[in-house]
């Protein structure tokens, strides 16, 4: 039977595919050059969320994973319960029915973007400020604070929907 060569480029693709088909990425161990950092480049890029396990200061092996926590690249990942939490999937199987308030009083910044949620559908933070004619930092208030009221929910990769 042949053996075949691995051809280095083949990895950068196949890491592009993976960062951006995946919820997550979370690097476990790098040197402050490697594969692992630049897939994790790659899912920043793709807004997806990025996890690291911090390892010893002294460990070269942990020198990568310590500066993307450092540069705030990536969240510090110590338990499955961190990346649960994240990406907020449910901890509980059980969901708790709650009932929606009929009439929410929304200021009109914040009538604006529900009616554009409603009208689009799921969109990121960036897409929202961008379209309702707002900078970021005032869409991310108004979004806190209509979900507050109960009339938007975040969900992972950074988007909100209506409830």
């Amino acid at each position: 039977m042949e053996q075949r060569q691995l051809d280095r480029n083949n990895f950068l693709k196949r890491n592009r595919i993976i960062a951006g088909l995946s919820e997550a990425t979370v690097v476990i161990e790098s040197a402050n050059k490697g594969g692992s950092l630049v897939t994790a480049d790659i899912a920043n890029s793709y807004d997806r969320e990025v996890f690291a396990v911090p390892g010893r200061p002294s460990d070269v092996q942990s020198a990568g994973c310590l500066n993307l926590i450092k540069s705030q690249n990536a969240h510090v990942l110590t338990s499955a319960v961190d990346l649960l939490y994240i990406l907020n999937w449910e901890l509980n199987s059980t969901v708790k029915e709650i009932q929606k308030q009929l009439f929410v009083e929304l200021e009109s910044n914040e009538q604006l973007v529900y009616d554009f949620l409603q009208e689009q559908g799921k969109q990121q933070l960036d897409h929202i400020a961008i379209s309702c004619k707002m900078p970021t930092f005032q869409a991310a208030g108004i979004l806190l604070e209509m979900e507050l009221k109960g009339a938007i929910r975040p969900l992972p990769g950074k988007l909100f929907e209506v409830i």
